[in-house]
């Protein structure tokens, strides 16, 4: 096979010797830490009678990444990502060796459980990001996408396999063996890690420390109305969808009358659902548009929810976990696909990590405030408010669409170089710039339009404020500014600037008049 085919195989990215070794450990780990989840809910159950206690589970596992999805996400843009990675895994080490040594001495309680759960979290909470920035790193660029691909199906073999496998250690040998397994799995994720000698970053001049990191992060954020878009939709989708989720253990016990190696069936056969779904969304989107799929995926959730309330036979309950799954990875696809789509690569690991924040968010909330419906009003009652808001919510914010994602957002270099009478100190700011337009008073109106459109632009690449003013003696000359913290953040802003923002600037200058281009004036605060 040529490189030229192997590329286009989905397959290709594993001709990569260290992308072959990072992603099977990557498959242990996770078949590892499915078999810790499944343990953890299900000994919450023997644990504690309250409804309440088994979805803080849910709850602990997923609170972190709300908190930390930010400053992880930041920290895999300014760390060694190699020896980050691997101190993460250690701590999880840590976390699966305290649950074995409490589960053995019959010291395990629902307190502790809730609280290594809650640490595990961090755990993931930190090496998510990461995990999806090392990928360019591993495969040539025309491999990237099947990557992507294979690390998801990678997951969802993992789901596929551990849930299951975790259900039955525990029913066969008890929690201590369970998450012994999960320890050792540690191991193969660690030792491939040890073995991949990442080369050293090289220096960048304007690279950003961890708070400025962070500033420009929450001001492309707030000021990306595509993003709130996606982060909208994601956090109703998930708030309704966690239900099912948080209730599951308290499904298959209390309304299946299953054990826990049933349960691990249940949760394997969301996996082998998802790998089914992700097979199959090729073919769907051919058929349906973002919004379709997610219309369709919250069908499918409320509808497996709806069927759950009838207390099927349990190989009935399998099949609609089978369905359910599928409509999950549809859901999850599309969400993360979108946000994907819209980021561009100077901020894409802070935005995803935003997006995980929202998600993980969603379904921390929605765990705990099922978990409470249903002690309150029962468990067939809770699943049956979840299904029908589910379905309005889908029905309501259908009308709110999903960006395309189809602008062009490499970097467009067609800034010229500030002009400086001497250099400038990196941290010295603020900084205002400002840009003289000469425009007609009947351009006036559509000038000002594109105007505005072009404000969000300047305000996600690194302005704090920005304002229009017209000169008072001369009512056609109109002045652009904007305020950046400081000189280096200013330069960022040179390479940042998208091939989009800059046909929105061509389409900008159509209106002004004048036999050169715009002034541009910088100055710095004394």
């Amino acid at each position: 096979m040529t490189d030229k085919a192997g590329s286009s195989s989905s397959f290709a990215p594993l001709r990569q010797p260290i992308f072959a070794m990072l992603w099977t450990a990557t498959v242990l780990g996770n078949i590892g830490s499915f078999m810790r989840d499944v343990a953890s809910a299900w000994l919450v159950t023997d644990l504690s009678a309250s409804p309440t206690a088994v979805a803080l589970i849910q709850t602990a596992a997923t609170l972190p990444v709300f908190l930390l999805a930010i400053p992880a996400g930041v920290l895999s843009d300014i760390l060694d990502r190699r020896r980050f990675l691997i101190g993460v895994q250690i701590l999880l080490a840590c976390v699966s060796g305290t649950l074995l040594t409490l589960s053995a001495l019959g010291m395990q309680s629902a307190e502790s459980l809730i609280a290594l759960t809650f640490v595990g979290g961090i755990g993931a909470a930190l090496m998510g990001p990461t995990w999806q920035s090392i990928v360019p790193e591993l495969v040539p660029r025309a491999d990237l996408k099947n990557a992507v691909a294979l690390n998801s199906l990678g997951i969802n073999i993992a789901r596929a396999i551990g849930p299951a496998a975790g259900g039955l250690v525990l029913a066969s040998f008890g929690a201590a063996t369970t998450y012994g397994v999960d320890l050792i799995s540690y191991a193969f994720v660690i030792t491939a890690l040890v073995m991949w000698r990442r080369p050293k970053p090289a220096e960048n001049a304007l690279s950003e420390d961890f708070l400025s990191a962070f500033r420009a992060g929450l001001r492309y954020t707030r000021a990306s109305k595509e993003l709130h878009v996606v982060l909208v939709r994601a956090a109703v989708f998930f708030v309704f969808a966690s239900a099912v989720w948080a209730l599951l253990p308290l499904v298959a016990k209390k309304m299946l009358g299953g054990s826990a190696s049933f349960y691990g069936i249940l949760l394997g056969a969301v996996g082998a659902g998802a790998i089914g779904g992700a097979l199959l969304l090729p073919r769907l989107r051919t058929k349906l548009d973002a919004d379709g799929l997610v219309m369709l995926a919250a069908l499918l959730s409320s509808g497996v929810m709806a069927a759950l309330l009838l207390a099927p036979p349990q190989w009935a309950a399998v099949l609609l976990l089978l369905l359910l799954g599928a409509g999950w990875i549809i859901a999850l696809t599309t969400l993360n696909g979108v946000a994907q789509a819209i980021l561009p690569n100077w901020v894409r690991g802070r935005g995803l990590a935003i997006y995980l924040m929202v998600f993980n968010g969603a379904m921390a909330a929605g765990s705990l405030g099922w978990g409470l419906v249903a002690q309150a009003l029962g468990l067939r009652s809770a699943l049956l408010i979840a299904a029908v808001g589910l379905t309005m919510a889908a029905l309501v914010f259908h009308r709110l669409r999903l960006p395309k994602g189809e602008a062009d957002l490499q970097p467009s270099q067609h800034w010229p170089e500030p002009l400086v009478a001497e250099p400038v100190a990196h941290d010295r700011g603020p900084v205002m710039v400002q840009i003289e337009y000469r425009v007609l008073h009947k351009d006036r109106k559509a000038f000002l339009h594109a105007l505005k459109r072009l404000s969000a632009e300047r305000r996600r690449d690194g302005a704090y404020a920005w304002g229009i003013t017209e000169h008072t003696g001369e009512p056609e000359l109109l002045m652009e500014w904007f305020l950046v913290e400081s000189w280096a953040e200013h330069l960022r802003q040179h390479h940042r600037v998208s091939q989009a923002d800059a046909d929105l600037q061509g389409e900008l200058l159509k209106y002004h008049v004048g036999p050169d281009k715009p002034v541009v004036h910088h100055y710095l605060s004394l």
